[in-house]
């Protein structure tokens, strides 16, 4: 075998996109990063017309005259903020998530049918939201000077349990999972499951094309609740045996690395920072609305004060939780490599990935705005993986399977010949 390299490789890779479909990664990605910008005046505007409405500060007045009923008053008002919040923000939530991305051809829903299931997580969300947020202002009542140390304790406590509760409770709302029939694939993911102590008694296919075509799969939940399921977008863009091992296996390195735990504790750290920041940022967002001046951040009824300054250090956060984030997804694709070692099936896969993530950004740009690494940098790094550890022979074929039966099925070469060319435009 010729001598392999792995930047000749990873350019093999990221030719196989035409030009087409780069520039349309690119637009779609570009525009999103716009739509952190816009996202965020829209909350300040939504704050704005709340404040001047004086719906919040007559209802707690109603409530609570004095203002010493905390958690009544919170519950109450968090409730009707969430609502009104989800009433005035659905205009820009329809076009930003279910517009524009069925104009990229990433939303197979109807507008009604995303309408449907938005309505039903806020639902939830709303009655969940109101009870943290009464919470939260129960806390800052009884622990005024440290309330925000407090504060991100419960988003820790929150993040757990949903962690634990979502793949019971909330994602079945949204999709029929059922388990992965005798074959093929289920024997690839128990055999990788075994050989990574990862959980192997659920292993669910979901109808995932009912929302996107997006290729991707997950092991959600924690302790009992733990189970890896994957989308059927991945069979129906004819993934083959090396990619769903790859990506599977990258699932699985967050859940063995307990990624879901150091997330919950990393967002815990970030909720008090941000808290503490609110806290001193309070009364000026409270005069830049035209709030009360005598409310304090303890009062229900400045609540989209509080919100709207909870937006604005979410803003300024968005480089550090990605860049965070970004070091979990390296040490997941890391852990595939070691455990299903599956560099070309990776790469094939993450190309799949590129019409919705960019594949070559600028380094700035990666770093404020990307959430996981790049396509490119992550191509490199399994083809750098390759490079040192694969033996110098080369599959024969690789091998596609029918999510329907888990019958495998031989296909064209799964890895690049010598030199790194693919075969293929999976």
């Amino acid at each position: 075998m010729e001598h392999f390299d792995p930047a000749a490789a990873t350019q093999a890779y990221l030719n196989t996109m035409s030009a087409a479909d780069m520039a349309k990664a690119i637009a779609y990605t570009r525009g999103g990063h716009w739509l952190i910008l816009w996202g965020f005046l829209v909350s300040l505007v939504t704050a704005f017309i709340m404040v001047k409405s004086g719906i919040f500060s007559g209802l707690r007045q109603k409530i609570d005259p004095e203002n010493r009923r905390g958690f009544l008053s919170g519950l109450v008002v968090g409730l009707v903020y969430m609502v009104v919040s989800w009433v005035l923000t659905l205009p820009w939530a329809l076009y930003a998530n279910w517009y524009r991305e069925k104009s990229y051809g990433l939303n197979n829903q109807t507008w009604m049918a995303w309408l449907g299931e938005n309505a039903m997580l806020s639902a939830i969300g709303a009655v969940v939201g109101a009870v943290v947020i009464a919470l939260l202002y129960l806390l800052i009542r009884n622990q005024r000077r440290i309330w925000w140390l407090w504060g991100g304790a419960l988003v820790g406590v929150v993040a757990l349990a949903g962690m634990v509760l979502a793949p019971v409770y909330i994602e079945p709302l949204l999709n029929t999972y059922q388990p992965a029939p005798p074959g093929a694939v289920r024997d690839a993911v128990v055999e990788l499951a075994h050989r990574t102590g990862t959980p192997d008694d659920k292993i669910y296919i979901y109808n995932g094309t009912k929302q996107s075509d997006r290729y991707t799969a997950n092991v959600s939940g924690l302790f009992g609740s733990a189970r890896v399921a994957l989308s059927d977008a991945m069979f129906k863009k004819n993934a083959d045996m090396s990619e769903i091992r790859a990506v599977v296996g990258h699932e699985m390195g967050h859940y063995v690395h307990n990624h879901g735990l150091i997330g919950a504790g990393i967002l815990t750290l970030l909720a008090v920072v941000a808290f503490w920041l609110t806290d001193r940022l309070f009364p000026l967002f409270r005069g830049l609305l035209g709030a009360n001046p005598a409310s304090g951040i303890g009062d229900p009824g400045a609540m989209p004060v509080l919100f709207a300054v909870l937006a604005f250090v979410s803003l300024l956060a968005t480089p550090a939780t990605n860049t965070l984030t970004r070091q979990v997804e390296a040490d997941a694709d890391h852990f595939s490599m070691v455990h299903a070692n599956e560099p070309d099936g990776m790469a094939k896969a993450l190309i799949k990935t590129a019409e919705y993530r960019a594949p070559s950004p600028t380094p700035l740009e990666e770093i404020f705005f990307y959430d996981h690494p790049s396509v490119e940098n992550r191509i490199r790094a399994a083809m750098e993986w390759k490079a040192a550890h694969m033996p110098a022979e080369t599959p024969a074929a690789a091998t596609s399977v029918s999510p329907a039966t888990g019958a495998a099925t031989r296909d064209h070469p799964a890895a690049p010949p010598p030199g790194g060319q693919p075969t293929g435009k999976e």
